[in-house]
């Protein structure tokens, strides 16, 4: 496959996931009462984490695999084999632990019972990008889209936040199937070494740091709104977030293409610089969009949650727009001096998730929204004052192996 047309693919791939995901919350909050929704949210977003903690573990250390065909099979069989089993491990005791708990915790029980799906289905989209195969990836994603839909929309409504998880969970089923079928004749008879993902200096060790104060610390400190204050708060911003799932995409695809891109262009730091304004005029515009839908409209998309929702969506707007000058931030300084980022994130990331937390004790759910907002102005901020101060490396940059990674974070 021609490298404009895999490029394509996984651009395609990363919408139809994003879609999915999208489609998946606001299902969820039309059928169902708030609380109902915070419940499911709150596990969602215990979900995001595990999903970002094995993609940044296995995924984005078996993209940078290169060489011979033989050693690129053995890689993918091992990453699958791997997330089966840790992932089996990590549900069973999140399943176990939560029915040990209040009758609350019950969709945290439903969370673990298909963990090995959901995360077994994801590892799958990185072997397909590793052997350069987007688009078996795009394929199973679709049918993933296919089949979460209809199961949702059957569900009657009152259903409990656990029957939910369960369902969607239990929907990737097909995806999963596909993936394995797809995957096997390009597997068939390698050895599987699971064994590797545990030995010291494994890589991924590295950019599972990176992800967890770069992404997963203010999901972490969402949860800790519902864990510690009331699951409500967790609804309204996940609810708001949800909305802007397009400007996700566009984050994801920036992260994913842009580093070969930058290199090639003669003033990167300004590319990035232009690319980061497009976006956050992007992101404001669309912010603007939705503060103006009339609620009828609004509760069309979210149900009951949109009323919480909407009086974060100013703050939300404006996050976005500070997080589309972070992400070209960090694009240009990961081009400059790729080493830099991680100091950037192990600063700013708890830095946000302490304004978020200030913000709720300050004036609640909108004031946990603003605290996110400038959190992320922050962050934008250093990774520009950074980027600013790099000379061009040396060195070659980092590597495009990981350009065409599935589920790229920003």
């Amino acid at each position: 496959m021609r490298a404009r047309t895999a490029a394509l693919c996984s651009v395609l791939d990363q919408a139809v996931s994003a879609l999915t995901n999208i489609a998946v919350l606001v299902l969820v909050a039309r059928h169902s009462e708030a609380d109902t929704f915070a419940l499911f949210a709150t596990a969602y977003v215990v979900f995001s984490v595990l999903l970002g903690g094995f993609g940044a573990y296995v995924g984005q250390e078996l993209v940078l695999h290169r060489g011979e065909a033989g050693p690129l099979r053995q890689a993918c069989r091992s990453a699958v084999a791997f997330t089966v089993c840790a992932s089996t491990v990590l549900g069973a005791l999140l399943a176990g632990g939560a029915l040990l708990t209040t009758a609350d915790a019950a969709v945290f029980a439903a969370l673990g019972l298909v963990l090995p799906v959901t995360l077994t289905q994801d590892t799958l989209r990185y072997c397909f990008s590793v052997l350069r195969k987007p688009q078996l990836a795009l394929f199973t994603d679709l049918l993933r889209l296919a089949a979460v839909l209809p199961a949702l929309l059957l569900q009657p409504d009152g259903a409990s936040a656990a029957r939910t998880t369960l369902v969607w969970g239990l929907s990737a089923v097909p995806a999963l199937l596909l993936a394995l079928a797809l995957l096997r004749p390009h597997v068939k008879g390698e050895r599987t070494d699971v064994k590797r993902y545990l030995v010291r200096g494994h890589l991924g060790r590295r950019f599972l740091v990176e992800f967890g104060v770069g992404n997963a610390t203010s999901q972490l400190a969402v949860l800790a709104l519902g864990l510690f204050a009331t699951p409500l708060a967790v609804g309204a911003l996940r609810g708001a977030t949800t909305l802007f799932g397009p400007l996700n995409v566009a984050f994801n695809a920036a992260t994913g293409f842009g580093p070969p891109l930058l290199t090639r262009h003669p003033a990167p730091r300004r590319a990035a610089l232009l690319a980061g304004g497009a976006l956050a005029a992007v992101a404001a515009g669309w912010g603007a969009v939705l503060y103006a839908l009339p609620a009828s409209w609004g509760r069309q998309l979210l149900g009951d949650t949109w009323e919480s929702a909407a009086e974060v969506l100013p703050a939300t707007g404006a996050q976005y727009a500070a997080m589309a000058f972070g992400v070209s931030g960090l694009l240009a300084l990961r081009v400059l001096a790729p080493r830099a980022t991680l100091p950037v994130q192990l600063v700013f990331s708890p830095v946000s998730a302490a304004l978020l937390l200030a913000g709720y004790a300050w004036t609640g759910v909108v004031g946990a929204a603003w605290g996110l907002c400038l959190g992320s102005a922050l962050k934008g901020a250093a990774a520009w004052a950074q980027a600013a101060r790099t000379a061009p490396p040396g060195e070659e940059p980092v590597s495009a192996a990981a350009a065409t990674a599935p589920g790229a974070a920003s």
